[in-house]
């Protein structure tokens, strides 16, 4: 099989290394070997291995003291001096994949910068990607994170949609775009009501009623001039994104492991996994109901999920995994400890899979 790829991109505080991270385990626990490339020369403190980090090429202090720029000015020269040595990244690209020839696919899954710059307005990834694709033949999909708490107001949620799309025309690779962190939006909810269903949110569609929500977000009697242009330009960003027609967003609790199932099963479907074959010649998706699936996710309503009814749900599905639990421990009489990760993982996935009826592609 051909090595296949997530470009993990979003704003700061995303939670994109987080997410790096769960994938990370996620996907290792079902049997696809994935491993991580961290490409932020200014995280230091990353929450996993990184099989490749390209801080051992170049570093942001580094860079900062020597050029005498600031964070932004040195991230973006830091970058233009790595692709410089993007042939030898290349080499230990390779030296992944044949790795991974003989056990099964390359999967890797690539821990970017939070500066949004780079990839609505620079070339640097946009190159780094497609020597990847071109040279190696990866099949690459973009994960877009955004922190959900960017809809609490409708001028922050015009901007995430203008920043996904950019992204999606500059990177010109298929993208899922994700509201991360919704397991914590019911608290902020609570006390700044949304004014729509968070379905309204996620399916992008009809922005013209979010217009006059713009309005009230500020009282400052000074800034209505301001405020006249700024309404003015949000109206044209709504329709420019409406006329293009192509940003929807899923919902991701990192914590929530149906989540993260749900998420995996659009991901395979964007970078073509979930049409290829394992070397064992297994059938990745075995009728066209999987092929066709929604997802576990969209068959709930995601407002009843994150903010109605919330810990209900999550007491349900407390309930489930103990019920699963128990019922593990009696078909392995010599289970005699605690489920460790990987099979808390697989516990997960016999869930959602009796939830929704399909079956999810482990390896």
């Amino acid at each position: 099989m051909p090595p296949y790829g997530q470009i993990v991109i979003g704003p700061p505080g995303a939670g994109k290394s987080t997410y790096c991270s769960g994938m990370n385990q996620f996907l290792n626990s079902i049997g696809r070997h994935s491993m991580i490339v961290n490409l932020d020369p200014a995280n230091d403190r990353l929450p996993y291995e990184a099989a490749i980090d390209i801080r051992d090429y170049i570093t942001l202090e580094e860079i900062m003291e020597v050029e005498g720029l600031g964070p932004n000015g040195g991230m973006v020269y830091a970058l233009e001096v790595f692709e410089e040595q993007l042939d030898d990244f290349l080499k230990r690209i390779r030296g992944l994949i044949d790795l991974n020839k003989k056990s099964s696919s390359c999967y890797l899954i690539f821990d970017s910068p939070g500066q949004v710059e780079l990839f609505t307005n620079h070339h640097v990834f946009n190159n780094i990607y497609a020597r990847l694709v071109k040279e190696l033949d990866f099949r690459m999909c973009v994960v877009n994170l955004v922190d959900s708490n960017n809809i609490l107001k409708p001028s922050l949620y015009i901007s995430i949609l203008l920043l996904s799309l950019r992204a999606m025309l500059q990177m010109d690779l298929p993208q899922v775009n994700v509201l991360s962190k919704i397991d914590m939006l019911k608290q902020f909810v609570e006390h700044e009501p949304l004014p729509f269903d968070l379905n309204y949110y996620t399916e992008v569609q009809n922005l013209n009623y979010l217009i006059p929500h713009i309005e009230t977000e500020e009282n400052n009697p000074r800034a209505r001039f301001f405020k006249q242009k700024h309404l003015k330009l949000s109206e044209l960003i709504a329709e420019m994104v409406e006329d293009y027609n192509l940003i929807q967003f899923e919902v991701l609790s990192i914590e929530d492991k149906n989540s993260m199932i749900n998420l995996l099963s659009l991901i395979d479907k964007s970078n073509g996994y979930a049409f290829g074959n394992e070397l064992g010649g297994d059938s990745i998706w075995q009728d066209a109901i999987r092929q066709s699936s929604t997802g576990y996710m969209q068959e709930i309503d995601i407002q009843e999920r994150w903010i109605d009814h919330k810990d209900e749900w999550d007491q349900l599905e407390a309930e489930k995994r103990k019920e699963l639990i128990e019922q593990m421990n009696k078909e392995d009489e010599a289970l005699n400890r605690p489920l460790g990760e990987d099979e808390e993982w697989e516990m997960a996935l016999k869930q959602w899979e009796e939830s929704t009826g399909k079956s999810f592609l482990k390896q």
